[in-house]
């Protein structure tokens, strides 16, 4: 299946592939429910993870939700991510990002939808608001926030009309009022600069629990201007059915589960209530940022509040982040900036899948791994801190082969550059977090920096030292018949030559085959010389 009709129908897929856990016991959503899912992440194999469905939600006061929440059920594994995606492989997810960038569809524009069969305007907004939602503590003993997860928000471009969606941290502050965890270098933030030069706030529409295509274009950093709700149609392989807000002039999903309608104003900001966990694994600090003025909520009857967990990685933010940014930025690479040789990127999920980068090559000249280096630490300000090059025999997404380059690839003098002028991601190695906002932001004088290194191979080498592949293949077999532990093979699992191999070693090989390796020796006693150190 490419489209679901709305998140309900993706949870009943879920269950049915046995990749989710319901849960009916009563869960405190201050202290329980997001120490539960983390179990996850600190004690399960990526294999063994589930998405969660809180069915009995309560409060520290004793008060019960109608609202169920849903954890997980984005990217709580690849495996996850692909059924919300409709495949079945890793190769059909890279397939279909590049499909949907190069082949958006457009939306379809319904007159109405379950969306917006409760509205909360005037006094009742006033009233009741936010507190309808049973946001979940992230960080009990730590987060000094109320915030919002998979809250995608959805902008127009105030120039073009082109629409962004993004997922930003909602920082509640108020009952109809929310301050947006905005970076500098985000798409939301260019048209919040578009409106103010316009004298005017940005409408926007932050919506929660769409249908899977939505969720990862909202984090995928798309190229700016590109219509994100276009390539999510693309993901989903046929146009998705949007209405109109009840205050704003946006489009949102029509099957959303909550839509939170405001306008973000561009004369004033505010802080978050207190510190809150960030992808780099640490607390932030207390930040300041633009205020989303809520002017209507709308639901669906007995809606479904869906979060991700984040924070300290591997979580699902990061594993979310992940896919979507390794597809972008080889769709980037091999057709925006023409570099055939590019095969694959990865971005590692331990560094929050954020900062470190690999790209996969099958060089045509040596200039290519600097040709792919260059333009990816030019792709975003504030994405890429270690890009590394390396050859189509390495894994990309294994560090152990990733190392193996670095160690034995390339050399620190000749092979690395730092490039300045980048933005950080509240990454905490810039400057002492009590330093200012700005600051932390873009270092002075020259920003923030980031590494290339080419760990390509830059003339032939001698043959990997493991066994040759049909040796390595048989005594699989003979693994497998003994019914061993099932194996995980890492690269490289098998010898092969990589230019530099003369045909005497390979003699040599083929002798010992035979057992025959003694006849040689009578070679080389034959050639012998006067005694060296040399």
């Amino acid at each position: 299946m490419a489209y679901y009709k709305d998140l309900r129908e993706y949870i009943a897929v879920l269950e049915k592939n046995d990749l989710l856990w319901r849960i009916k016991s009563p869960i405190k959503k201050e202290t329980e429910l997001s120490p539960m899912v983390r179990w996850q992440y600190r004690g399960l194999s990526e294999e063994d993870r589930r998405a969660f469905l809180f069915e009995n939600v309560t409060d520290l006061s004793g008060k019960k939700y109608d609202t169920h929440v849903l954890v997980g059920a984005l990217a709580g594994s690849e495996k996850i991510y692909a059924l919300g995606m409709g495949c079945r492989t890793r190769d059909e997810i890279d397939a279909k990002w590049t499909q949907a960038q190069r082949n958006p569809i457009e939306p379809r524009l319904v007159q109405k939808g379950s969306a917006q069969e409760v509205v909360y305007t005037g006094k009742q907004l006033k009233e009741l608001g936010l507190d309808i939602i049973p946001f979940p503590n992230d960080i009990p003993g730590f987060d000094g926030v109320i915030r919002t997860t998979t809250t995608n928000f959805i902008t127009k471009d105030p120039e073009t009309g082109a629409i962004n969606i993004g997922n930003y941290s909602g920082y509640v502050n108020a009952r109809d009022r929310i301050v947006i965890g905005l970076g500098t270098a985000q798409h939301l933030a260019t048209h919040l600069d578009k409106a103010r030069e316009q004298g005017r706030p940005l409408e926007a529409a932050l919506v929660v629990g769409v249908v899977p295509a939505v969720s990862f274009v909202s984090v995928g950093k798309v190229p700016y201007g590109s219509n994100e709700m276009a390539i999510a149609c693309g993901l989903a392989g046929e146009p998705i059915d949007v209405i109109k807000c009840k205050t704003v002039d946006i489009e949102v999903p029509a099957t959303s589960e909550l839509v939170i309608e405001g306008k973000i104003s561009t004369t004033e900001v505010e802080y978050a209530t207190g510190s809150f966990g960030e992808y780099t694994g640490y607390m932030a600090e207390k930040e300041i940022y633009p205020i989303f003025d809520v002017t209507c909520i709308t639901h669906r009857k007995n809606f479904i509040y869906q979060a991700i967990t984040s924070q300290m990685p591997p979580s699902e933010s990061s594993k979310i982040r992940q896919i979507a940014y390794e597809n972008n930025m080889y769709k980037f690479l091999r057709y925006d900036c023409g570099i055939p040789g590019v095969q694959s990127v990865a971005f590692h999920e331990s560094s929050g899948s954020w900062q470190y980068c690999v790209i996969q090559l099958k060089k045509r000249h040596h200039s290519e791994a600097w040709q792919a280096l260059n333009c990816a630490v030019g792709y975003s300000a504030g994405i890429g801190k270690l890009i590394i090059a390396v050859d189509e025999d390495i894994d990309p997404r294994d560090p152990d082969s990733v190392n193996w380059a670095l160690s034995f690839r390339m050399q620190p003098h000749r092979d690395t550059r730092i490039t300045m002028g980048k933005i950080a991601q509240l990454d905490p190695s810039t400057l002492h977090p009590a330093s200012e906002r700005a600051d932390r932001r873009y270092p002075p004088p020259t920003g923030a920096s980031a590494i290339m290194i080419d760990a390509t191979r830059k003339f032939d080498y001698p043959a990997v030292a493991l066994p040759k592949r049909e040796y390595m293949e048989r005594a699989r077999e003979l693994w497998e018949a003994e019914g061993l532990p099932k194996l995980k093979p890492k690269s490289p699992w098998f010898g092969y030559t990589l230019g530099y191999w003369p045909e005497e070693y390979q003699e040599a090989a083929e002798y010992n085959l035979r057992g025959e390796i003694t006849k040689l020796g009578e070679r080389t006693r034959k050639e012998r010389k006067p005694f060296t150190l040399d």
